[in-house]
């Protein structure tokens, strides 16, 4: 059985060692970068990837802006992509999903809930 491979986008390295860490122990196999701008780069090439974990609030660009051109990118369109965002307000979800992500997860990171979003690739 191949290892899911997925794309950590976040700009706080600790969310990323955190998150890899916990992902890695369920034998996800973690790619990671710390810019919306760096992730669309990778995101051009020909790398498989299974799901792509979204911080929303970046510098620079953000997840909302981020999602749609992911999803544009035409190898790209079909894959999980899940917002991870310490906005936990009401509405804060509705805005995610409608930016185009697929799921939402709050931070802190209830781990039970993102490997269930995991569970459907």
């Amino acid at each position: 059985m191949t290892k899911k491979r997925i794309l950590i986008i976040d700009d706080d390295p600790r969310n990323i060692f955190a998150l890899t860490a916990t992902l890695r122990a369920k034998s996800f196999e973690c790619i990671s970068c710390l810019s919306a701008e760096e992730a669309l780069k990778i995101l051009e090439s020909e790398d498989v990837f299974d799901a792509i974990l979204i911080d929303m609030m970046m510098p620079e660009m953000d997840g909302y802006e981020a999602i749609p051109l992911i999803k544009k990118i035409p190898a790209r369109k079909d894959v999980l992509l899940i917002a991870v965002t310490a906005q936990a307000m009401v509405g804060d979800k509705e805005k995610c999903l409608a930016a185009g992500a697929d799921d939402y997860i709050s931070k802190p990171i209830d781990v039970d809930k993102m490997l269930a979003a995991l569970d459907t690739i």
